[in-house]
């Protein structure tokens, strides 16, 4: 898959390549060791995409308990932390309301204390939409390589001033190739699992993908390149090959 080799280049920038020995594939799925230097809540140990039904369930399971770690409230958007559990795919960008062609796009789930980018939910029931950063949400994202990011290092892709690209209906006006779908997704003991609608990419069913866990970071000028990755954690795979097959 050309994209994943800009995937890869990350990694080898962060110095996280891991033994492609360290995991197999059955029916699918990705199987992964523990590491004993990653921190266990982003210590992935499976990935899988099935279908049940008219859902599709991006499934990770950790070696701790999945969601305990949260990054740190900054008091700012300049610089804020992002912590994430990420699928990259090889579904087209378009498949899920993007212009066509954009780069990696990537099913995340994620929590960032400092800002709200789910202008249409009420994540914490208290009647308003603008204060929910600091509860796990879901997200499509198209990732490109950016070396403003640091050598090899990706970033969400930003959006150039003054072009107009397709996007979602539920794009939540940020200058980024960003989606906020509002996906229904549960997290319990290591286990992390997203329900994507079937109907929400075009009844997709067969592609391929792979298990990241990373943190991100939003500029200290707050422009381009808005969201980079600063670290990644771990990745199911080992080498970024995208070896899991939806089932």
């Amino acid at each position: 898959m050309k994209t994943s080799s800009h995937l890869m280049s990350a990694l080898l920038a962060c110095g996280l390549m891991q033994s492609a020995a360290a995991h197999q594939q059955h029916q699918g799925h990705i199987v992964a060791s523990v590491t004993d230097t990653t921190l266990a809540s982003f210590d992935i140990v499976h990935a899988k995409v099935v279908t049940d039904g008219a859902h599709l369930v991006f499934q990770q399971v950790v070696s701790g308990e999945a969601g305990k770690a949260k990054p740190q409230k900054q008091g700012a958007l300049a610089g804020a932390q992002v912590y994430s559990y990420v699928w990259p795919t090889s579904l087209n960008s378009a498949a899920v309301g993007f212009e066509a062609d954009q780069g990696i796009l990537a099913l995340a789930l994620t929590i960032h204390p400092d800002f709200d980018d789910t202008p249409l939910y009420d994540e914490d029931g208290d009647g308003n939409k603008t204060n929910d950063g600091d509860n796990w949400h879901s997200h499509w994202v198209v990732l490109v390589e950016d070396k403003a990011c640091g050598t090899g290092a990706l970033k969400v892709k930003d959006i150039a001033p003054g072009s107009t690209p397709k996007l979602p209906a539920t794009w939540p006006n940020l200058p980024i190739f960003i989606d906020s779908p509002g996906f229904d997704f549960s997290m319990q003991q290591s286990e992390v699992q997203v329900r994507v609608p079937l109907a929400s990419i075009g009844f997709a069913s067969n592609f391929s993908f792979d298990g990241v866990t990373a943190g991100l970071r939003v500029n200290q000028q707050v422009h381009a390149p808005l969201l980079c990755v600063s670290k990644v954690f771990d990745v199911a795979s080992g080498d970024l090959s995208l070896p899991g097959r939806s089932l």
